[in-house]
Parts: structure tokens; sequence; C-alpha cells
């Protein structure tokens, strides 16, 4: 895997079938209490002795239901035995392609410096997850907010809901984060986002202002 920065290791890219030019990754945070897995790739289990020699994983999370169907969540379960959670509205979906675990339903702490934060839109159960790790507060969001040629874009579905998609993007907006961390990224590009409180208002405020308006991005 490799370092994005101290604690966190980003798995392979691996493209996606649909659009070959968006690559998805998932990532290893490297914890005291126990590694946790956020998203799911199929080149996770490709580097199944390296994870194993970091500390293995002691949970996985999902962001959202996508993630089961096109990155290898039985996969990783089978090589890692690690249990498997996601937001209660994803259940169904998750479990036709891998073994949920548990669920949550609310805004919650798992641990001292791991948040899980439902955001609705993208999918009924989207859900960021905002990591505390010492050195900086990073927060991944999946593909709800995510990286098209370095600038920070939504993905609105038909299946979507846009409205509560614009007020999930208005809570992330009054998050305290330094590093954007989506689970999809064009390919060849940085996975991730330095930012700072100023910065993030002002790239979510333009997303809100295109969705408000009909665009999809």
């Amino acid at each position: 895997m490799q370092t994005v920065i101290p604690g966190l290791q980003a798995s392979a890219p691996q493209a996606l079938s649909f659009a070959a030019t968006t690559h998805v990754r998932a990532f290893l945070l490297r914890r005291t209490q126990g590694n946790l897995l956020v998203y799911s790739a199929g080149t996770v289990a490709d580097d199944a002795r390296g994870i194993e020699d970091l500390g293995g994983i002691a949970r996985h999370y999902l962001n959202h239901w996508h993630e089961a169907a096109f990155g290898g969540g039985d996969r990783i379960a089978a090589t890692f035995e690690a249990p498997l959670f996601c937001h209660e509205a994803e259940r169904q979906s998750v479990a036709k392609t891998a073994k949920v675990a548990g669920t949550f339903a609310a805004r919650q702490m798992a641990g001292d410096d791991f948040e899980l934060i439902p955001i609705p839109g993208h999918t009924g159960g989207a859900t960021a997850y905002l990591w505390n790790s010492g050195e900086h507060r990073c927060l991944f969001t999946g593909d709800s907010l995510y990286l098209r040629e370095g600038e920070w874009v939504a993905a609105v579905l038909d299946s979507s809901d846009r409205a509560a998609y614009i007020e999930s993007l208005e809570l992330i907006k009054g998050l305290d984060f330094d590093v954007l961390v989506p689970w999809a990224a064009t390919a060849g590009q940085t996975c991730h986002a330095m930012t700072n409180k100023a910065d993030a208002g002002r790239r979510i405020d333009g997303i809100v202002e295109r969705l408000r308006r009909g665009d999809d991005h």
C-alpha cells in the first residue's frame, strides 16, 4: 500500500468498469486501537501480506453500497476476516455481495478518534467518516464528494435525493477537517486533497450552487 500521509495508506488504484478514467481506492487507517479499512477496492486483497505487516484490519467500513458491488467486499472479508459495517439503509444492497457484521443509523463515535457521519443524498445511507490521526483530521466522503481533475465534485444520480444531498453538503461544510479522502479520483492524479476551513467552504459552496441549479456535479 502507498503512504498518503503518516498513518494513512492507500490501496493500489482500481479503474471503474463504467468509467475507466476514474480510479477508486480503499484506505487503511493505522491506529493503536486496531486498524480500520475505509471503502472497498478489488486491489486490497492483492496486498494481503503488506496489510498484515501493517497490523491487519480490525474493522471495515463502507461509505455506500456501490463499493460492495464494485470493490470486492466479499473478497476482502474472506482474506482478512474483517467485520464489515455500513449504514442500516445500505444493509440490504451490501448483503447481496458481502456479509454485513453490523450497521448504524445515526452520527456516532467508534472509539475516540473515528466518527460516523451519515450524509444521505448520493444514496440513502451514504456515510462520511472523520478520523483524527493525531496530526490531521481526515474526512472520507466516498463519492458524495470526489476529485475530478483535482476539483471537488458531487455525483448526483437518477436515484439520488438532490435535496438531501444539498443538506449533507451543508453539514460537511461545517465539519473541521484538513484532508479530503474520497473513494474516487481521476486516474493518474492525487487521491486526496489538503484543505482548510475557508478552502473547503468555498469549494462546497460552489458544488451546492451547481446542484441547486440542476447540475449533477
